[in-house]
């Protein structure tokens, strides 16, 4: 029955596409002591001379463990970004299809839409930045093939409800993504947690944010199986670099650090929200399941320009749906974030 859901999803073109295998696909003992002349390679060792596993087999085996879920059910692309390029090309006709998007949100959810000729339709965010369910329920039509819900959101940095998520699929047929790039910062449990339930779910994350990885480009993408498998069919075959598998296996074996950081972070949240209540051009905070506050200021583009001469580069959101005058405040380390309250204590009015 699940197979049935999803063949019925994806795209007949998908479907029939015959996927490059590479010399990689063919041989996959990686350790074996053998003689390796299949790939072209250059035979000269310096560490990085041959190609990487297409699958990630060794690094997907840890991600499995640690996030509780079965190797099979594991994409890694280069960044989120191709991950999420991966899954419009999946599933949406060029040309036929529509996204649909909850604004204010990740901006590359449209821009991915729109560079693969897909249609995007908006159903904004309330004011408090919450989700409309039965705008969103009314909004569908049978174009609509996927709806990306960011949870935590950015820019506004709450968690979409737990039941809001089931609600969605319970309701809505086509594909849902929820994006939890921020997942690790948040109080919400993560949709992995139902994923065998919903065949049509997909749950992405990232070694960008509290994995503290940005620089290597590693997203994550859980999904059925079988979507997996069609993602594979089509994504590049060598699409996650040998030196960036080999430093996340460093970092996956800091389980420690890592949460000792995000603990550390979630607590320096905390203590730039109560901060930054004393300042007078700062009008609203909102809460925050993110490493970052938006916060609501008099004059956002004045005050962006006053902390950038300061010497402190902050993201001005305020053309965003439903963000006027407002400031993206990510979490620094303890000597930045009091060094940023210092610099507020100087501002001008």
């Amino acid at each position: 029955m699940k197979q049935d859901i999803i063949e019925k999803l994806v795209r007949p073109m998908i479907r029939k596409v015959n996927p490059y295998r590479s010399a990689r696909d063919e041989f996959k003992d990686f350790d074996a002591q053998k003689i390796f002349l299949d790939a072209n390679e250059n035979p000269f060792d310096n560490g990085v001379n041959r190609y990487p596993d297409p699958l990630q087999r060794n690094l997907k085996r840890i991600i499995a463990k640690i996030k509780q879920v079965n190797e099979e059910q594991i994409l890694l692309g280069n960044g989120s970004d191709e991950v999420l390029d991966l899954i419009i090309r999946t599933f949406c006709e060029p040309g036929e299809e529509e996204v649909l998007v909850l604004p204010p949100t990740y901006a590359m959810y449209a821009v991915l839409a729109k560079l693969n000729n897909v249609s995007v339709k908006e159903v904004p965010l309330n004011k408090n930045f919450e989700i409309e369910i039965d705008s969103v329920i009314e909004a569908v039509n049978p174009k609509t093939k996927i709806i990306f819900v960011c949870s935590p959101n950015n820019p506004s940095g709450n968690s979409i409800p737990f039941d809001q998520i089931k609600e969605l699929l319970k309701s809505f047929s086509g594909i849902i993504v929820i994006d939890e790039a921020y997942i690790d910062f948040s109080q919400e449990k993560s949709a992995l947690s139902i994923l065998d339930q919903y065949p049509q779910l997909l749950v992405c994350q990232t070694f960008s944010k509290a994995y503290g990885l940005a620089g290597i480009r590693l997203g994550m993408c859980f999904a059925n199986p079988l979507v997996i498998d069609y993602f594979n069919k089509i994504k590049p075959p060598y699409n996650v670099n040998s030196l960036t598998q080999s430093r996340a296996l460093v970092k996956l074996g800091e389980t420690e650090s890592i949460k000792d950081q995000v603990i550390e972070l979630i607590s320096e949240r905390k203590k730039l929200e109560q901060e930054l209540k004393q300042f007078d051009f700062i009008t609203k905070i909102y809460p925050s399941d993110a490493n970052f506050l938006l916060v609501v200021v008099d004059n956002a583009n004045k005050r962006y320009d006053q902390f950038l001469d300061a010497g402190i580069v902050l993201r001005n959101r305020s053309h965003l749906q439903g963000c006027k005058n407002t400031l993206r405040v990510t979490v620094g380390t303890p000597k930045e974030n009091i060094k940023f309250i210092e610099i507020c204590k100087t501002i001008d009015l």
